[in-house]
């Protein structure tokens, strides 16, 4: 390198030197700006307002005890998010009863052994035992209709209007049984149980059931 470039290279380099320390300029490379910082890493001011406040805001909730408990304001602002998301979700939110209501009357109606029309007669802890009666019920008005048309009726009407009168007194103990003290309406209730089952089977032998 000749003597002429060794001093044009060298010269910038001096200059630095030179120069007083705060008037030096930086090599460094400068950051970027993000949206709420400019190009030196600063906060906007307003940005950096809005953080003190929010965090004034916690250690003052923090303070009175109030973080993550119920508060007027808590309550304020959950019914203003209710308010604007309530219509939206209501649709469903009764289809979804609906079908869980009729999933369940499915269900109960199965297990009284009745249509599902027929499912609010019956309630209590007796509803079973009213279900079967109003059926037995049923089946003895039919088999007085059967042996009106045979001619027939003399014995069987003395048979369905007993059993009748019998269904009539069991219903009233069942509803009776629904105000018992737990192991007496159980009894109760299997005495009933017992009673409708000698009914049920002079029923099926009168329809032919089993012969």
């Amino acid at each position: 390198m000749t003597r002429a470039q060794r001093t044009r290279h060298e010269a910038p380099a001096a200059r630095r030197r030179s120069e007083p320390p705060g008037q030096r300029q930086s090599t460094r490379p400068r950051r970027s700006a993000t949206p709420d910082q400019d190009c030196f890493g600063r906060k906007d001011p307003k940005t950096a307002k809005q953080e003190v406040k929010l965090a004034k805001q916690r250690y003052k909730a923090a303070s009175k005890g109030e973080a993550g408990r119920i508060t007027p304001g808590n309550a304020r602002k959950a019914v203003g998010v209710v308010r604007v998301i309530g219509p939206v979700l209501a649709p469903y939110a009764a289809q979804a009863a609906s079908a869980a209501r009729d999933t369940y009357e499915r269900a109960r109606a199965r297990r009284l052994g009745v249509a599902v029309t027929e499912v609010d007669r019956f309630s209590g802890r007796g509803a079973a035992l009213h279900a079967r009666i109003a059926g037995d019920s049923t089946a003895l008005r039919d088999l007085r209709e059967r042996e009106r048309q045979d001619r027939s009726e003399t014995e069987v009407t003395r048979f369905v209007d007993s059993a009748q009168r019998r269904l009539s007194e069991l219903a009233s103990a069942v509803r009776a049984a629904e105000r018992m003290p737990a192991g007496r309406r159980r009894s109760a209730h299997r005495a009933v149980r017992g009673e409708l089952g000698r009914i049920e089977d002079d029923l099926l032998r009168r329809f032919r059931v089993g012969e």
